[in-house]
């Protein structure tokens, strides 16, 4: 197969290996007519494009480099961009050995990493593995060539993906394959309130000194809520809590959840249990119940889930219920041949039954499945 790659063990990894590109071999040894589809892409087809550099998308991504596959990581943001997102001083709720990846060691002083720890580590993993990535590139669309367009070119599926780079420039890549591993943190739930646009409101948290002395509204009642809440508390901000369950959720961090009760039942923190949000002002909120709260910023820390409009218009069958996408358990394969789903792209409504933790071992099950079709 033309590829040359070494392999060494690291725990349960691999060393990076040297992979020669496939591309040479495209079509099987077919001589490109000219003008034909194969001369167009016999120096770009790749044997898979993988969506999002997240840790699943760099998990994937390793797998794809030990078993010898042409492989290229686009994100639309910076590495790990979702991680990029958390609030500045977010601490993990787990332990640093259930986010490695690739078998390289998370080191950290603490019980558990922060998140300027997780940055620095997968930036490690990267540079370890030499990947193959492009930031700030953004994927608008996954097309599907018909069955004759990929035999054109010897293949049994391909996929046109069509990117805009940070400058606006536009680009359209192929392979034989696609993962989708964007994951769900930058597709916030939307509450489609008026006024949700406005530009006091955010649907991230990322650090507290700019409430000081600021009234805050903050929607949601789990641990971005709470943290976010509690932070801005001790920073001089004046915080109200609106939740539309009777009380904070169960899953709330348990050194966070006596916190975040305390300081309500002491009255240091208002919260309105019971209550949504119909409303956002320029200076005020207005709840379901008539209720106006003054607010000079708002946080709807409402929760994430995957983009399944973008699923859809890849031609992947979206469960109108759970909106988690059609794919087999055992390949991470969907509806749609050649297409895989990875990560927190398989969760759905149900965010909270993917994580990192779990999600980093479908791209090795992806990787095995491609490697055997090769």
């Amino acid at each position: 197969m033309g590829i040359a790659r070494s392999r060494a063990l690291v725990g349960e990894g691999w060393l990076p290996g040297i992979t020669v590109n496939r591309n040479q071999e495209v079509g099987g040894g077919q001589v490109p007519t000219p003008g034909s589809r194969l001369e167009s892409v016999s120096m770009s087809l790749r044997d898979v494009i993988i969506i999002g550099a997240g840790p699943s998308g760099l998990a994937t991504a390793i797998a794809a480099k030990h078993f010898g596959l042409d492989y290229l990581v686009l994100e639309k943001g910076s590495l790990v961009d979702g991680i990029a997102r958390f609030p500045i001083n977010m601490v993990f709720f787990t332990t640093p050995e259930l986010l490695e990846i690739g078998g390289i060691p998370l080191t950290t002083p603490y019980e558990k990493p922060t998140r300027a720890e997780a940055l620095r580590y997968y930036r490690k993993v990267v540079d370890t593995f030499q990947l193959q990535v492009s930031l700030f590139e953004e994927v608008t669309e996954v097309e599907a060539a018909t069955a004759d367009e990929a035999a054109e070119v010897g293949a049994a599926t391909l996929f046109q993906v069509h990117t805009r780079n940070a400058r606006g420039v536009t680009r359209v890549r192929e392979a034989r394959n696609v993962v989708l591993s964007m994951g769900y943190y930058g597709a916030p739930v939307m509450l489609d309130s008026p006024g949700e646009d406005l530009p006091h409101v955010s649907h991230f948290y990322r650090e507290a000194h700019p409430y000081y002395r600021q009234r805050v509204v903050i929607v949601g009642g789990k641990n971005s809520a709470a943290e976010a809440a509690l932070e801005i508390h001790r920073a001089g901000g004046h915080v109200t809590i609106v939740h539309r369950g009777q009380a904070f959720g169960d899953s709330i961090k348990y050194w966070v959840k006596p916190d975040i009760e305390n300081r309500v039942k002491e009255g240091s923190i208002a919260a309105h249990f019971n209550a949504q949000l119909v409303e956002i002002r320029p200076t005020e909120v207005v709840l379901d119940s008539g209720v106006t709260l003054p607010a000079e910023g708002v946080l709807l820390l409402t929760g994430y889930r995957a983009d399944a409009d973008f699923m859809r218009r890849a031609g992947i069958d979206i469960n109108p219920e759970t909106l988690a996408p059609a794919y087999h358990p055992e390949t991470h394969e969907t509806n749609v041949p050649g297409l895989f789903v990875a990560g927190g792209q398989v969760a759905g409504k149900k965010t909270g039954s993917v994580f990192i933790e779990n999600g980093r071992f479908h791209g090795e099950v992806i990787a095995k499945t491609l490697a055997g079709r090769m």
